[in-house]
């Protein structure tokens, strides 16, 4: 079988007795990073020493294939330099191979930059969704916020420190100065800290600089009572500009709080 090893974010104290245990019998493991992979090994006083091979964001749709294979007959162990593999790093490919060849994967559960995130931004974990990695390029991240403006749910990031203050300023601009969020900075580790504010005071905030690995989160953007009469005009109106009755009544939905559903058969209703 695959097994996917959840691995520490950053205090090695979180690692649990079940990876340790399949680490120790390890024959084969492939890692994100192999060096990464041997610091972990030692910093967790393990002295199997396996197979190791390297599969990354550049080699794993050409490796997939052959660990595939390999896993049928002894168990690989998936490890990425932090966290699970396959959310924002390397094992997606891996897995969809695997699970087309009948192959079986497993996971050990382990920490979670994503969810250690939300748990202590005190903002909604209710609904939330998580985005990955923000576009670097300025024209395609303000895109990417401008259509988001209006997602009601708890979102999550991941930044590099040295462009987290132009990235704050551009969710200013797209969701608004007064938009709740949080920026979580070397969760688990020594100097862990939590910034907490709207995004016009986290930009001030990381104007002065930011280190660290981080994650940022964002509140939803609030539902506007607005009557069920103008929400359906609004959705005539994008129909009549273009776009498909039913993204126009699912945009306006997430904008008004009014069913998607309804809005849709009033605009057939009112034809």
């Amino acid at each position: 079988m695959i097994i996917l090893a959840g691995t520490p974010i950053g205090n090695l104290g979180d690692a649990s007795r079940r990876l340790v245990e399949v680490l120790e019998a390890a024959e084969v493991v492939a890692a994100e990073d192999t060096r990464t992979a041997q610091r972990l090994f030692a910093a967790l006083g393990i002295g199997n020493r396996p197979r190791l091979v390297a599969m990354h964001d550049h080699n794993e749709r050409q490796k997939a294939a052959e660990l595939v294979e390999l896993a049928r007959e002894r168990d690989l162990v998936v490890l990425t330099d932090a966290g699970m593999p396959t959310v924002s790093d390397p094992g997606y490919g891996l897995v969809a191979a695997a699970a087309e060849a009948g192959v079986l994967v497993t996971a050990i559960p382990g920490p979670s930059a994503v969810l250690t995130a939300l748990a202590v931004a005190a903002l909604p974990t209710d609904r939330f969704t998580f985005e990955g990695f923000v576009a670097r390029k300025p024209g395609e991240r303000r895109r990417a916020f401008e259509a988001l403006a209006a997602e009601a749910r708890t979102m999550v990031f991941f930044e590099a420190p040295t462009r987290v203050a132009q990235t704050l300023a551009d969710m200013a601009a797209a969701f608004g100065d007064d938009r709740r969020a949080a920026v979580c900075r070397e969760l688990t580790k020594l100097h862990e800290e939590v910034a907490r504010g709207t995004l016009a005071e986290l930009t001030a905030w990381a104007e002065a600089g930011v280190r660290g690995e981080l994650v940022i989160v964002v509140a939803g953007a609030s539902r506007t009572a607005v009557p069920l009469a103008d929400a359906v005009a609004r959705v005539q109106q994008l129909v009549a500009s273009g776009a498909r009755l039913k993204e126009a009544a699912a945009e306006v939905s997430a904008r008004t709080g009014h069913s998607s559903r309804e809005l849709y058969q009033a605009v057939l209703a009112a034809r």
